[in-house]
C-alpha cells in the first residue's frame, strides 16, 4: 500500500478505483486491482 501526499492523482492510474474515507483517513481501493491500494493521512 502507497501513503501519497495527493490521492486525486492515484485514483487516475485505474478506471476501478474509488476514494474512500474511514476513520479520519482517506484510501483508494480497487477490487480489480490491489497494487492500486494507497491511503493518505
Amino acid at each position: 500500500m502507497k501513503i501519497a501526499n495527493s490521492l486525486k492523482t492515484l485514483k487516475t492510474r485505474h478506471k476501478a478505483c474509488k476514494i474512500v474515507r474511514r476513520r479520519g483517513r482517506v484510501y483508494v481501493i480497487n477490487k480489480q486491482a490491489p497494487r492500486f491500494k494507497a491511503r493518505q493521512g
